[in-house]
């Protein structure tokens, strides 16, 4: 894996079995991964998604598959493997002219609604602005705007009203300020409580020192590669250039690893 702040430094991390506690797969399409998970499950690996499903418009989520789509994905992937792991993940949330906070409202329960019966957990967070994505944003003609106030307080009861009537615990992510008020707890993506509960596995429940100060997450490792993503969303901070991403989709051979096997990488630490 190469280090997203120095690409030519390459660390390596093992998937034998042996050596994996668990997965967890970020996604907002499993469906090339679906076909494959027989394989997984009989290597003895245990994993779960963290599924991103929204309904933005496309001048924020150009290439998203559309919503008909991932939701029905979401129900035959939770009928494969149990929907307990499966978590719907509802962001970022971002306000702008176009998703106003009664848009978010709106999409909110419709999806909750699709997929009930089907998840047990949903994570949702706003948007972080980042430099890169800002500028981004600004070359889109995307005009931001701001919820505060009873405006924000409102659209979290109302998520957390909404997330409830369809039988799922709400948490945010990497969220400052305390949204129990309204029955929404400060999450953990990769979260040690849920992996024991779900897995009946003891992992470390040691902060990871690498993230974000509000991000709950435990110790992991994270094999994702910057600039890889093909689905273009204007506010994404891991994909500087869409060019470049379809580029290193170009040149990605899954048998040879081209991208990372370079001649002009050098090993972590080198």
């Amino acid at each position: 894996m190469p280090n997203p702040h120095n690409p030519s430094q390459i660390a390596t991390v093992s998937l034998q079995p042996e050596d994996v506690e668990v997965i967890v797969f970020w996604t907002r399409n499993p469906s090339p991964l679906l076909h494959h998970l027989k394989d997984l499950d009989r290597a003895g690996y245990h994993y779960y998604f963290l599924y991103t499903i929204m309904d933005n418009p496309l001048i924020l989520d150009p290439h998203s598959p559309p919503l008909e789509k991932s939701t029905r994905t979401f129900v035959a992937l939770a009928d494969m493997i149990g929907s307990e792991k499966v978590i719907w993940r509802y962001d970022p949330i971002v306000f702008s002219r176009e998703t106003t906070p009664d848009f978010h409202k709106k999409k909110y329960e419709k999806i909750a609604k699709e997929l009930r019966g089907h998840t047990t957990r949903c994570i949702i967070s706003t948007l972080n602005l980042y430099k890169k994505t800002s500028l981004r944003l600004k070359a889109a003609a995307v005009e931001m705007n701001s919820c505060e106030g009873e405006e924000y307080n409102n659209l979290m009861a109302f998520m957390a009203q909404s997330a409830r009537h369809c039988g799922m615990d709400i948490f945010s992510c990497a969220q400052g300020g305390d949204l129990a008020a309204y029955g929404i707890s400060h999450g953990k993506c990769i979260d040690d409580r849920y992996i024991k509960n779900t897995f009946g596995l003891e992992v470390t429940n040691r902060k990871d020192p690498s993230q974000r100060r509000a991000c709950g997450c435990v110790v992991s490792k994270d094999i994702g590669m910057y600039d890889s993503c093909l689905f273009g969303c204007v506010y994404c901070y891991a994909t500087i250039s869409l060019e470049k991403a379809r580029e290193n989709q170009r040149m990605h051979d899954p048998e040879a690893s081209s991208v990372l096997n370079r001649s002009d990488r050098k090993p972590l630490g080198a």
